[in-house]
């Protein structure tokens, strides 16, 4: 069956919550550069075994295994990024492992298998199905007070059949809407209509995910995810209290920042601390709807690889659990990041090569075994400042007919170091974007 005009139901997809490392002040008594102390925690409060803010709230029996699936992929994702260069890193794993949900949806044999481990899929499908149709839903309501939207789309090749089961299972369980386009015969206009697509989506911030030369004639499916989110602090910095600080960087230099400030007796946070880090949580406004919150992971003495060994979806749970509300002095940079990343030979490394290779069965698309991955791309933008948070990302998986002439890989770009840091919601856990900034300077 053929596809030929827009079809299936609306878009709204991805879930919310972001993995964000970057600084504050102090554990037990570390002296800010103004020669401030941390206050000291009420007695009885010392030392919290890790940070958090109340207990979060508990999630829904369908609801729990994809979040804990896409929390998982989050750090293996962060730890596979982190390995290869010592820079920034900005990604969202949501957008990601809701672009791979509708790949793996056509997904057959050794490919399914290989995503489904790397992802952390759910083995029951149905029980996937109806956990994505969940979350997606619950991003509906949202607070007025901030803006949070995902969408999902499926844009096809106009002269191509695909599996009306396909079609529907995206569109009834991940809101992907399908567009047909004319990949074949006018590829780089296609690709316009799809970077502005999700140029809309992201309120402009991610824009030319798919580069020059990333659509082609055999290209058969694009697979689409955007996110973009905008949310103020419920205690926000003062602008005149922002000054111009040294900040450490992973490679070992000083750079000047402009680093705000706020140790007021209203600078009541969510807070924790161990021997090796310290956990601040900032919520965003909302009047109803998703909690959300930046949870902030700062290593002591600088040392964020040891951070990084330990830190996990297990050991965030952990934290976010034993969260206590007190005063904290807070030092905090501002900082905008934008990174863009071929995800291929990350992925392969990972444990799903099959997708990208002759090899691949995506039979559950269109009934043969003639397409694989031509390409992932994923691209996300942040920027922090006195009043709040705005981030952005979008994901394409660019599936292709398999020929004798297989493209080369595409070369991936990947970063690294010092802090991480996270939006999440609060009543989920579920990581939305996940990033560490290495050099704030480096924009």
């Amino acid at each position: 069956m053929k596809y030929r005009s827009p079809g299936i139901v609306a878009l709204v997809s991805l879930a919310f919550l972001t993995l964000l490392l970057a600084g504050c002040i102090g554990p037990g008594q570390p002296v800010s550069p103004a020669g401030e102390e941390t206050p000291a925690p009420p007695a009885g409060q010392e030392t919290p075994v890790i940070p958090g803010a109340p207990a979060p709230a508990p999630i829904s029996a369908t609801e729990e295994s994809v979040v804990a699936a896409n929390n998982r992929f989050a750090f293996d994702l962060y730890r596979q990024l982190a390995g290869e260069e010592e820079e920034n890193i900005f990604v969202s794993p949501f957008s990601i492992s809701s672009a791979l949900a509708v790949t793996y949806e056509g997904a057959r044999g050794t490919t399914a298998g290989e995503i489904r481990e790397v992802l952390h899929f759910p083995d029951d499908i149905t029980v996937m199905r109806e956990e994505y149709a969940e979350i997606i839903a619950g991003i509906t309501s949202r607070s007025s007070a901030s803006t949070l939207r995902t969408a999902n789309a499926l844009w096809a090749e106009q002269s191509y059949s695909f599996l009306p089961e396909y079609i529907t299972t995206a569109g009834r369980f991940y809101s992907a809407e399908i567009t047909n386009l004319d990949f074949i015969g006018k590829p780089d206009q296609s690709r316009l209509t799809i970077n502005a697509w999700v140029e809309e989506e992201t309120g402009d911030r991610i824009r030319d995910l798919l580069p020059p030369g990333s659509i082609d004639p055999r290209t058969r499916l694009v697979i689409t995810n955007a996110i973009y989110f905008k949310g103020t602090w419920v205690k926000q910095f003062d602008e005149k209290d922002t000054t111009d600080q040294d900040f450490r960087t992973g490679g070992g230099g000083t750079v000047q920042v402009p680093m705000m400030r706020r140790g007021d007796k209203d600078a009541v946070y969510g807070y924790a601390e161990t021997d090796i880090l310290q956990v601040l949580s900032m919520p965003y406004e909302s009047d109803h709807g998703k909690e959300l919150s930046m949870l902030v992971i700062l290593p002591k003495n600088d040392d964020l690889k040891a951070v990084e060994e330990f830190i996990d979806a297990e050991s965030l749970s952990d934290i976010r659990k034993n969260l206590t509300s007190r005063q904290v002095i807070v030092y905090f940079p501002k900082f905008s990041l934008e990174r863009k990343y071929f995800l291929p030979d990350t992925l392969s490394a990972m444990g799903m090569p099959t997708a990208f290779s002759r090899a691949a069965d995506f039979s559950g698309m269109d009934g043969s075994g003639n397409l694989f991955i031509d390409d992932i791309i994923h691209q996300a933008w942040v920027a922090v400042d006195e009043e709040g948070t705005e981030a952005a990302a979008a994901t394409t998986a660019v599936v292709g007919l398999i020929s004798s002439n297989m493209p080369e890989a595409v070369p991936v770009f990947r970063a690294d170091h010092p802090f991480i840091f996270l939006i999440q919601d609060d009543e989920t856990g579920n990581i939305l974007f996940m990033g560490r900034v290495a050099d704030p300077a480096a924009g």
